[in-house]
């Protein structure tokens, strides 16, 4: 939950709008135990400016002790959450200047050069380039934003119980443990006499294809084909104290490690490589430096330089500091996976179902090492964010649900209950693309991470949701900001539409400001 002031100037010389001031209160549901709810409130926080520069800005954050079990991590770790607050501040600063929510964002977005709240400089020295505005610009030409909305506003005056909506969001996502010392890795290569290669290291696979990355990189630095090359199963007696796989990490971490090992072992192998001729293959090579007893194992070893992660929140201002403001107090994040998308939604009046007629992604993840893979991720992502943003409501035993017992139970604990997205729910027509020609000096092969970042992009689902139900409230004269919280079910979509027939639902109750109380 957030609480928040915020406040933007217009200038009517220039039909600009510019963000002066946020202050927000974050408040995180811990449940009844502590465990990650610091660091995934801290990430929170650190997200809470989204792609928006506000030249004073203040976030805090707490968080609650409840009786509900304890949260843990999810995909984006507390990310998604200080995005989508922000996103509301947004709508809402938009809707009181009395402009359109997209020209807002593209007059405020961060310029190369500008600073973050927590003391970060966008730009290629400090956190690689910075693509945010020309992603905006691109997608909002490419798909007619503004021909779009004029024909969704035609449909709507034209459908009573059918609405449409449109929103475009941009996002941009930290990469690195905020935790200092979780920034290594570590691999270990294996080069046989057959020209083969073995690698192992120190992160899980879980389907998002890190195995497959990892043994690119291997095969790009030996020179072989990939299927010359071979991964053993994660195991702590190959690498030793590895790290979670976590963080949208781990190509970064691992990655590098391998390539280090490699390296080591072609720099050990190079004053065989010149004794044979020039079109000797690796195998030849190999079992030649085999009979000259040198070592064809080596360990890789990664770990982000100490100026370039970790964030002491709490470490005082040194005497005669000149620098961004709280920058004193580290480096958070190395670069930024950043992203734009567009999604246009039906929703039905009378049910409140909704259905995402058309998604567009754009992607910025570096120069991909496997296309092929980042773009499912991308996909995954923004379907989970989407289920998260409109479906999968969670229903616990309190003073709202008191059929609920014991106090604190889960009642949505199964598929009867938590509706998660299907193949209905998938975007009709569902585009993704990925920046050409960008670079980013700080990772491995000058990609980036793509595990997390394109999450809250599904998100995007939720605020054309509610540019459609600000369509339907306008025809039932209800007019002004209105809140509609996440997820957005059909029920909460039902009655935020506010027309006679919710308000007889409700009785005497405004059905202004009213708010369901849950989907079961």
């Amino acid at each position: 939950m957030a609480k928040y002031k915020a406040s933007a100037i217009i200038k009517p010389e220039t039909d600009e709008v510019k963000l002066r001031s946020l202050d927000v209160q974050l408040y995180s549901n811990g449940g009844s135990a502590y465990d990650l709810s610091g660091p995934v409130l801290d990430r929170a926080l650190f997200h809470s400016d989204n792609t928006y520069y506000w030249p004073e800005f203040h976030a805090n954050g707490v968080v609650c002790k409840t009786v509900q079990p304890p949260h843990t991590a999810y995909r984006g770790f507390g990310g998604p959450q200080g995005l989508s607050a922000c996103e509301h501040v947004i709508d809402h600063l938009a809707l009181a200047c009395g402009i359109s929510g997209d020209q807002l964002r593209k007059q405020n977005l961060y310029s190369e050069g500008e600073r973050t709240p927590f003391g970060m400089t966008l730009g290629e020295e400090f956190a690689g380039q910075w693509n945010i505005p020309r992603m905006w610009d691109r997608l909002y030409n490419e798909l007619n934003v503004v021909g779009r909305r004029r024909e969704i506003a035609e449909f709507n005056k034209q459908n009573k119980w059918k609405k449409r909506g449109l929103a475009m969001v941009p996002t941009k996502f930290g990469i690195a443990f905020t935790a200092k010392f979780m920034n290594q890795g570590g691999c270990l290569v294996h080069l046989y006499t057959d020209g083969t290669v073995l690698v192992s290291h120190g992160c899980t696979e879980m389907g998002q294809g890190l195995h497959t990355k990892v043994c690119q990189i291997a095969a790009q630095a030996f020179a072989i084909p990939l299927n010359d090359v071979y991964i053993n199963d994660t195991s702590s007696d190959k690498v030793a104290n590895t790290i979670p796989t976590a963080a949208s990490m781990s190509t970064d971490l691992y990655g590098m490690a391998c390539h280090s090992a490699c390296t080591t072992i072609l720099k050990r192998i190079e004053p065989i490589r010149e004794k044979l001729p020039k079109d000797a293959s690796l195998k030849d090579i190999a079992s030649a430096a085999f009979f000259e007893r040198v070592d064809l194992s080596a360990h890789g070893f990664f770990a982000i330089d100490d100026a370039r992660c970790g964030f002491e929140w709490d470490k005082e201002k040194p005497d005669g500091f000149s620098g961004p403001e709280n920058s004193w107090k580290g480096h958070p994040f190395i670069y930024f996976t950043q992203g734009c998308v567009c999604s246009e939604v039906e929703i039905g009046i009378l049910t409140g179902n909704h259905a995402t007629t058309r998604s567009d992604i754009l992607v910025d993840v570096g120069r991909s090492i496997n296309p092929s893979l980042d773009i499912r991720q991308i996909e995954g992502a923004f379907i989970q964010g989407m289920g998260w943003s409109t479906l999968e409501e969670v229903v616990y035993g309190d003073d709202d649900h008191t059929w609920i017992r014991p106090r604190g139970r889960t009642f949505t604990a199964g598929p009867g209950t938590c509706k998660i997205p299907a193949f209905n729910d998938v975007p009709e027509e569902f585009n993704v693309a990925l920046m050409d020609d960008v670079d980013n000096p700080f990772a491995v092969h000058s990609s980036k991470a793509v595990g997390e970042p394109p999450f809250f992009l599904g998100a995007c689902v939720f605020f054309a949701i509610k540019d459609a139900i600000m369509s339907a409230r306008q025809e039932s004269d209800v007019e002004g900001y209105f809140e509609l919280r996440m997820p957005a079910t059909s029920e909460r979509i039902r009655m935020a539409c506010a027309d006679e027939i919710a308000s007889e639902c409700i009785n005497s109750k405004d059905v202004k400001e009213f708010q369901p109380k849950g989907s079961f």
